[in-house]
């Protein structure tokens, strides 16, 4: 009678049809990404032509020595500084109403045209030009704006102590 069989013994692949199906799924890659590849073909060529690929790797090759400046540039207390300062900004910009910031930009404006118009006048300004100006309304709104906005940062900075 003969033995039960407990081992089976798959065929290993030779290093030749290893590389054989290697390159059939790299062919069949290529096949279905046609048109990416021609694309990043055109592009590599781009930067080829206008030597940006050439410092790209020159770049690449001197990845320590980019890394020391960059890491030495971070490590400043100016570049920290200025992190923090960015970081501020965005936190106090992403609280406002960005239709207020509108509005105000487009009335700064519009004041940054006026002003710029009159600079090309001579005409002097007297006391009782001031006291006119006043009971304009236009400027009677943007001296209510200004100081209720002194009135703000003041009392921010009593809070701040």
């Amino acid at each position: 009678m003969a033995r039960p069989i407990t081992k089976i013994h798959k065929p290993a692949p030779t290093e030749q049809e290893k590389q054989s199906k290697a390159l059939e799924n790299v062919v069949q890659e290529v096949a279905e990404n046609a048109d990416g590849l021609r694309e990043t073909m055109k592009l590599l060529q781009e930067l080829h032509d206008s030597g940006i690929l050439k410092a790209l790797n020159a770049l690449v090759e001197a990845k320590e020595d980019v890394a020391k400046i960059a890491v030495d540039l971070l490590r400043r207390d100016q570049t920290t500084n200025a992190i923090n300062n960015v970081m501020a900004i965005f936190s106090v910009f992403s609280q406002l109403d960005p239709t207020v910031i509108e509005k105000l930009m487009n009335s700064v404006k519009a004041g940054l045209d006026k002003a710029e118009d009159s600079m090309h006048s001579q005409a002097e300004l007297g006391v009782f030009d001031l006291i006119k100006a006043l009971k304009d309304p236009d400027i009677n709104r943007a001296l209510v704006f200004i100081l209720n906005l002194l009135k703000g940062v003041g009392a921010g900075l009593k809070e701040g102590k």
